[in-house]
């Protein structure tokens, strides 16, 4: 359940096969429509390759999962048009957009990796909340 005292924050990190995932969401108010039923939500996430070889982000896939424990998922190629490589010690920041039909939700997922010599790989997104203000908890 969304609303539990173990829902998670709007902050994530995640450590997998050396490559660190690190999320903030904010609700965006300027973009909201409430009355209407739509709240949006960004989301900035860092990437960054602590490991020893270059790796690049292929493929994103996203749970997305709304207050009424309704679940959308989002696959596609990269990362707002992009398949960033990372090497040694790099990072790549971008900023993305969820819609969600109720105040409050949850974001997970993973993204496809692979490193220069071909291997592929999966690396977590950690849970994080998707929670409007003044939401009641």
């Amino acid at each position: 359940m969304i609303d539990s005292p173990l829902a998670p924050a709007p902050v994530s990190e995640a450590i997998t096969h050396s490559i660190r995932v690190e999320v903030l969401s904010r609700h965006a108010t300027e973009h909201s429509k409430p009355g209407r039923g739509e709240w949006v939500f960004e989301y900035t996430v860092r990437i960054t390759n602590l490991g020893s070889e270059q790796v690049q982000l292929m493929s994103r896939h996203w749970i997305i999962t709304d207050a009424i424990e309704q679940i959308k998922e989002v696959k596609g190629p990269g990362v707002v048009g992009k398949q960033p490589v990372l090497e040694p010690g790099e990072s790549f920041k971008y900023s993305s957009w969820c819609p969600l039909p109720t105040p409050l939700g949850v974001m997970r997922g993973t993204y496809h990796m692979v490193t220069a010599d071909g291997r592929e790989f999966d690396v977590e997104i950690a849970p994080f909340a998707l929670r409007a203000p003044y939401t009641v908890h």
